[in-house]
């Protein structure tokens, strides 16, 4: 009811509020339960143990050793490009949030194209990153930054080609639309655990997962930042809050890319429909869904990039043009097919 006595300008202001917690907590928890502890026990070790129980505050206390760290410029910098660039990046990141829904109301714009908007705004971060590789005047940085661009252009095709199943089979491009298509979907006439897209759009599913971890510029994709060879790559110049704002948006766009992908293809916040619980319940529920989804696939990202070595760059663009493009293309003529034979 306190809603509904809201302007429309106050409930959007208080959505984006709660959203921007929701995302800022998202991100902690995921750096804390996978780059702090999950990789530790990968690697037989116990992590950060000093900072808090069993570690928990250690990225507070990075953050804070971050703030205190020296803003630094290079000489020749270009300094305006410089010191935009991170915020180019992260601003790429929250816009990506504003349209993954998290329950029946809780989404900050529900646009009737949200899936293409999704995917327009995380390639703006393409924009910043070579704002970065250019204005540092470094040429690991230029390295980096063409690399980076040339890798994201690259992956986006697939990227895009593996969602168009996933619209023919909805019908829409409404990303709250996808999830009730699955919550009310059948399969073979039984709808005991919906229809997620996963089941028949597999194909597509890992399709965006890799192209989700060339995106990241995770390994086994890090050549924009590969150590052996450019030391950070467009990041090499960057110091203290802007270090800082493009550590927070690498793992926050881990967290909306598999939220977007847990919408798409594992049925987001909402659960079977047959199961009968009602939208009210699914206001408390959805978000706890939705997020446990996302971190989830946040883990396979960091599984992945523990666990496999660095593609050359010939290998890399080999594998987008040469086999997730002419992959996924079969994969829209398979669904288009079946979508009207069936």
């Amino acid at each position: 009811m306190i809603a509904l006595q809201l302007a429309y300008w106050q409930e959007t202001i208080l959505r984006v509020v709660i959203g921007l917690a929701a995302l800022l907590g998202l991100t902690g928890g995921v750096v804390y339960l996978f780059l702090f502890k999950f990789v530790s026990f990968m690697q037989s070790r116990l992590g950060p143990m000093e900072a808090g129980p069993y570690g928990s505050l250690q990225l507070l206390a990075e953050v804070g050793k971050w703030l205190q760290k020296e803003d630094i410029f290079t000489e020749r910098a270009d300094r305006f490009a410089f010191a935009a660039s991170p915020f180019v990046v992260i601003v790429s990141t929250f816009l990506l949030f504003v349209v993954v829904p998290g329950g029946p109301n809780a989404v900050v714009a529900d646009l009737p194209n949200s899936l293409l908007y999704a995917l327009a705004v995380s390639a703006i971060s393409v924009i910043g990153i070579l704002m970065a590789g250019w204005a540092s005047a470094n040429k690991y940085a230029l390295l980096g930054g063409l690399r980076a661009a040339g890798q994201l252009v690259a992956y986006e095709l697939p990227m895009i080609l593996a969602v168009v199943g996933v619209v023919i089979q909805a019908g829409t491009l409404n990303l709250q639309q996808i999830v009730y298509a699955q919550s009310n979907g059948e399969i073979f006439g039984w709808g005991g655990i919906g229809n997620p897209y996963i089941l028949t759009q597999f194909v597509g599913f890992v399709i965006f997962l890799i192209a989700m971890q060339a995106e990241l510029t995770q390994t086994p994709f890090d050549m924009p930042v590969a150590e052996s060879e450019l030391v950070a790559g467009y990041m090499v110049e960057y110091t203290g809050i802007r270090f800082l704002v493009y550590f927070i948006a690498e793992f926050a766009t881990a967290v909306g890319f598999s939220a977007i992908a847990a919408t798409m293809f594992l049925g987001g916040w909402a659960l079977p429909a047959s199961w009968g619980i009602s939208r009210d319940w699914m206001q408390v529920l959805g978000p706890i869904v939705a997020a446990t989804k996302a971190i989830a696939l946040t883990g396979v990202v960091f599984w992945v990039r523990f666990s496999f070595p660095r593609f050359r760059e010939d290998q890399l663009q080999r594998l987008a043009w040469k086999f997730l493009i002419p992959i996924s293309l079969a994969n829209i003529v398979l669904t288009g097919i079946f979508k009207v034979a069936f």
